[in-house]
């Protein structure tokens, strides 16, 4: 894939596999990319601004009061003006700021003031990288909505040490960047739509301190929200209880029931788009007991069951229905049967059908397999982060409602 045309801004961390950032820059613009860098104080310290420079093409920005670039506000011009951001090498401290919001130099306040895809290459010691306070910060970002390439498992530049934490190859990172625009939604498609999102499971409570759920973590939901949101949308995402934080700058309802989830989405009509992708439980408690259930003489307990309000069919019969009513369907078998019964069943335009089967790994995980199941017949995705099953999901329903002059 050729990038001609695009803007890159690199970001250069301060680790040895700074070195390999050379190779990054010439491989990038030999694929057509434009790539300005900016290097933190200890970047500087491995490679230089003259090495960087000579391979860019101009001198690169290392200071973020700098009279000479801050002039127009350079941060955030630099913020605004890239397709994608790379940080490579993306360090165990630039992650922590990163994931911390952190903002005390030019790097860092780039970060905190884009809203173009980011991809971080982290490289450090194997200690490091494993260390609780790493993972931490890495499964924020990931949360946050950016992507990451490596690390990879290899010797470091220690002697005689290995283990997971070399930072990726070049043309790994380079060919990373390449899926990232691939999937990115058109800034602009949606602009002036109004996009309504369902993410994350429900609780039905048995009493005041258990309840009946499910193992959905809403990464592929909020993952929706963040790519219809990065096209120009209106964003309002539903949110069952998850541990993912608010995207940022999209309106977010937290519910815990079906029911609460049902009123919050049918106050949210009209929308453009509905995007049912909550894993609502489809069944509730008939009478939650008020006080803490107690053990009957071990005996056994019997619970009295009630269906829950089906939210995708109440959406898509709606008096005020939106233009595209989208709904997912997680299976562990028979996928595409039961989507296509649940597609006709709820009089929804669009089921997007998953295996949940535990051996996948997709509650929870960070990748997904779906198939796209329409009126037309039926489209196999193939197996791709939730980030990209996400933008290419606003992808179709952009072309879509362009199509239909909705």
């Amino acid at each position: 894939m050729s990038l001609a045309g695009k803007k890159l801004l690199l970001i250069i961390g301060g680790g040895i596999a700074a070195y390999k950032s050379l190779d990054l820059i010439r491989r990038l613009r030999e694929r057509g990319a434009s790539v300005r860098a900016v290097m933190t104080g200890a970047a500087q310290e491995f490679v230089t601004p003259l090495s960087v420079g000579a391979l860019t093409g101009e001198k690169p920005f290392t200071e973020l009061f700098d009279a000479a670039s801050e002039f127009d506000v350079g941060h955030i011009r630099l913020a605004r003006e890239a397709d994608v951001i790379v940080v490579a090498p993306a360090t165990a401290d630039l992650m922590a700021k990163m994931a911390n919001g952190l903002a005390n130099d030019l790097a860092t306040a780039i970060l905190l003031a884009t809203h173009r895809p980011v991809l971080v290459a982290p490289a450090m010691n194997p200690a490091m990288w494993t260390h609780p306070a790493t993972q931490r910060n890495f499964a924020q970002l990931i949360a946050d909505g950016i992507s990451a390439i490596g690390p990879n498992q290899g010797e470091m530049a220690e002697s005689n040490e290995t283990g997971t934490g070399r930072m990726a190859e070049p043309v790994e990172i380079v060919a990373a960047v390449e899926n990232l625009i691939a999937i990115a939604p058109d800034k602009s498609s949606l602009k002036g739509k109004r996009v309504l999102v369902t993410s994350g499971p429900t609780r039905e409570p048995i009493d005041p301190v258990r309840f009946i759920s499910n193992q959905s973590s809403g990464k592929q939901g909020h993952a929706v929200a963040r790519a219809a949101a990065a096209a120009g949308a209106e964003v309002v995402l539903i949110s069952g209880p998850v541990e993912l934080p608010d995207p940022s700058g999209i309106k977010t309802i937290h519910v815990n029931t079906a029911a609460e989830m049902l009123k919050a989405a049918e106050a949210a009509l009209p929308v453009d788009v509905a995007i049912c992708a909550a894993a609502v439980a489809d069944w509730k408690i008939d009478d939650a007991a008020p006080e803490k259930m107690k053990k009957a003489n071990g005996g056994p307990l019997t619970l009295c069951l009630s269906e829950n309000p089906d939210i995708l069919s109440t959406i898509a019969h709606h008096k005020r229905r939106p233009k595209l009513v989208v709904g997912f369907a997680a299976e562990t078998e028979k996928i595409l049967d039961n989507a296509k019964a649940k597609l006709a069943k709820k009089g929804c335009d669009w089921i997007v059908a998953n295996d949940v089967s535990p051996e996948t790994g997709v509650f929870g995980g960070e990748r997904n397999t779906v198939h796209l199941v329409t009126r037309e017949g039926v489209e196999d995705w193939p197996t791709q982060s939730k980030e990209a099953v996400a933008g290419a999901l606003v992808r179709r329903i952009a072309d879509t409602l362009k199509r239909a002059g909705k």
